[in-house]
């Protein structure tokens, strides 16, 4: 089983940004955590941050020749601003799990739609880091299920 991590603008700068809001770990320590529970958990995983909006469609649209079976995704900003993602999330046919490390429905209220929401299969918010923990247990055993396709 593979599955990708997709982190989007300013999450490269997780442990310097607002830690108070974000938490002190940085983008590499929760990879390395996330890495470790996909080798319990028997499956591969990938990671990929940019940026860049048009990064992040080209590596979308490249998961389905990866032969992908799963999506976590913390598209930070551009999940309130991005179409295009969303259109990249429909045109792959990948099932995948929103990830917000903080609670975005308590902050400013521009960060209450999502574009991506109800194309999901789950969204993980305010949880911090952990939420990216309890996103791969739930696609890896939702998928090895056959809840999810």
């Amino acid at each position: 089983m593979k599955i990708a991590v997709i982190n989007g603008p300013n999450i490269n700068l997780l442990g310097l940004r607002e830690p108070s809001i974000y938490g002190d770990k940085t983008l590499k320590e929760i990879n390395e955590q996330l890495s470790n529970k996909a080798l319990i958990m028997d499956c591969e995983i990938e990671f990929f941050q940019s940026n860049s909006e048009g990064e992040i469609v080209d590596y979308i649209q490249l998961l389905r020749e990866k032969d992908f079976d799963g999506l976590i995704i913390n598209a930070a900003a551009y999940t309130h601003t991005s179409i295009a993602i969303r259109d990249a999330l429909l045109t792959i046919n990948i099932p995948f799990v929103e990830v917000h490390i903080s609670n975005i429905f308590k902050r400013e209220s521009f960060r209450y739609k999502s574009y991506l929401s109800d194309i999901s299969v789950g969204v993980v918010s305010g949880l911090g880091y952990m939420g990216y923990e309890y996103a791969l247990d739930f696609l890896v055993k939702a998928l090895k299920r056959g809840e999810i396709r």
